[in-house]
């Protein structure tokens, strides 16, 4: 379906196709990424799946405005993480429960979601700048200076919060720093 479906003003201008056509391929490239970092941020697939959309829907009516449509990807992966933030918001601030993807044969895969559990638990204790850096640095796998711009900080302060987030899911885990 088109993201300009929602039109009701006549067929669409250049600059909207230039828009649809732009989101259209982030989305196709990007969304996945960005839904495994809304869930590990808000904790359940439908929520993170409605962040991403509400991202990209964001994404597509500003598209016009942006000073430089080279760095789309960093203005969703930011509006994603200030969506999430909303989302926890909203919750009052509980932590999520951790739902489990659906598995065919268990006995093989119990301790490794047992483990993966422990450690998305252990994650979602931290300050959430903390879980943000780690999540962008280690699920995303992005560089320190992608993280910071996607945060809006220095390189610095990834690296602070990089240290500090995996000293403390360290010791949540019970492991040696």
């Amino acid at each position: 379906m088109s993201l300009l479906n929602f039109r009701q003003d006549g067929p669409p201008d250049l600059a909207e196709r230039s828009a649809e056509t732009a989101v259209t391929r982030l989305y196709e490239a990007h969304a996945l990424d960005l839904v495994r970092l809304a869930l590990v941020m808000v904790g359940d697939r439908p929520t993170a799946e409605d962040v991403v959309q509400d991202s990209f829907l964001g994404l597509y009516r500003r598209w016009g405005r942006l000073k430089d449509p080279d760095k789309a990807l960093t203005y969703l992966r930011s509006s994603v993480l200030n969506n999430c933030r909303s989302v926890l918001r909203r919750r009052g601030r509980r932590l999520p429960g951790v739902q489990d993807p659906p598995v065919a044969s268990a006995e093989s895969r119990v301790l490794d979601r047992e483990q993966g559990r422990e450690v998305l638990d252990a994650l979602r204790r931290l300050p959430h700048k903390q879980r943000e850096t780690l999540v962008l640095r280690f699920v995303l796998d992005l560089s320190e200076e992608e993280t910071a711009q996607v945060m809006r900080v220095s390189r610095v302060t990834v690296r602070s919060n990089t240290s500090r987030g995996r000293t403390a899911l360290e010791r949540m885990l019970g492991e040696t720093p």
